[in-house]
């Protein structure tokens, strides 16, 4: 049996089986003609977008929380603004090119051409060509990113209505997050009208395919203590993401400057010509670094011995930062305070960072370098053809 939810624009196909399959808005099949199809890209009318806190029942990701594998759980439609779009040809690398082309040549009986070395060298240099769907709000300014796939065909790819989040950027997935951990997002945009545009990214160019689809975030309005001022909600949210994206940088950079420091403690024991006194200007370094860590990221000695520590900088931003991931409701005076505190002593630990790992930390990698330490990290050697 087949039949259509008006509503959203499903359909729904149940089989005599008892299974029963759903297909989440057709509405952009309804466009399909010869004609749309001979573009090289479309990007299809977006539906609007309804906002709200997602739950679980069970809580969990897959839904099903503690009632084990064999409870039935489907997944929902994604969250958010769906994308629909089509492109005609897939964006190939200029090796996925090549190939097409050998297999071309094998089919007509005509042997491969032979790339040159410098064909080669520009495969292997060569980034993968990306699809990016650019989210803009109103005013124009860019809101998200989203890549899709590169194939020929139809694609959906979806938005979380967030802003990205404020956390390092990483090159690779860690490891994989337990069922109860939430993913790392920024917070929610405004409701309003948006935009969307599809772009191709091949060697660093972007050009744009199709589009701007107009869409619209529209909120359910079942919060129970929603803010009376949506914006200055926002922008206190907005406020913490700075601040987070700060003091999760400074930690990182606090960790490269360990890095560093122990490399050059390692170097100075190898360099004969280097000051034996220049062990204990290191170890001053050292210390004042781990007085900047310990108010970016707690007292590890206490902790380490179950006593009770102040609450570190890191600790108060993410106490905020997490509380307001959410809820639409307006910030508490604790959390108000919370930031308050952090950006007040974080003011202060970040220029003593800055004076330690660009003045005072390169200056004694200047002095290792002149005595001919071997290289350590965060230096480029010197070197003349004496």
């Amino acid at each position: 049996d087949i039949d259509i939810q008006r509503r959203e624009s499903d359909l729904a196909l149940g089989t005599f089986g008892r299974g029963f399959y759903i297909l989440d808005d057709y509405a952009p099949l309804r466009m399909a003609s010869e004609n749309l199809f001979e573009n090289e890209a479309v990007l299809f009318p977006v539906k609007k977008a309804r906002q709200y806190i997602q739950t679980s029942r069970f809580s969990g990701r897959t839904g099903r929380g503690w009632m084990g594998t064999s409870y039935y759980t489907a997944p929902n439609p994604p969250f958010g603004a769906t994308f629909t779009y089509y492109l005609k040809e897939k964006i190939q690398t200029r090796r996925e090119k090549r190939k097409e082309a050998e297999k071309k040549a094998i089919e007509a009986g005509d042997a491969p051409r032979i790339p040159t070395l410098d064909e080669l060298r520009a495969e292997d240099e060569e980034k993968e060509p990306a699809i990016i769907l650019t989210v803009r709000d109103g005013d124009g300014a860019v809101v998200a990113r989203v890549t899709g796939p590169r194939d020929k065909g139809i694609h959906r790819v979806s938005w979380n209505l967030r802003y990205p989040s404020s956390d390092p950027a990483e090159l690779k997935a860690g490891d994989e997050q337990p069922d109860w951990a939430p993913d790392s997002v920024g917070h929610l945009v405004a409701p309003g009208t948006y935009s969307v545009t599809l772009e191709r990214e091949v060697d660093g160019a972007v050009t744009q395919l199709a589009g701007p689809e107009s869409f619209e975030v529209v909120p359910l309005n079942l919060a129970t203590f929603a803010a009376a001022d949506k914006n200055a909600a926002l922008a206190f949210q907005k406020k913490v993401n700075r601040l987070n994206r700060a003091v999760q940088g400074a930690s990182r950079a606090a960790g490269e400057v360990q890095t560093r420091i122990a490399h050059l403690r390692r170097a100075l024991l190898d360099t004969p010509a280097a000051d034996p006194a220049m062990l204990a200007e290191l170890r001053e370094l050292d210390m004042r670094l781990n007085r900047i860590v310990t108010e970016l990221r707690g007292d590890e000695t206490r902790a380490k011995r179950e006593e009770a520590a102040p609450p570190s900088i890191s600790e108060r931003v993410s106490n905020v930062l997490y509380g307001q991931w959410f809820v639409t409701s307006a910030p508490t005076k604790t959390q108000q305070d919370d930031y308050r505190y952090a950006a007040d002593a974080f003011r202060k630990v970040l220029a003593e960072l800055r004076t330690l790992a660009t003045a005072d930390l390169a200056a004694f990698e200047a002095r290792m370098e002149a005595a001919g330490a071997p290289w350590t990290p965060g230096r480029i050697p010197e070197w003349t053809d004496d």
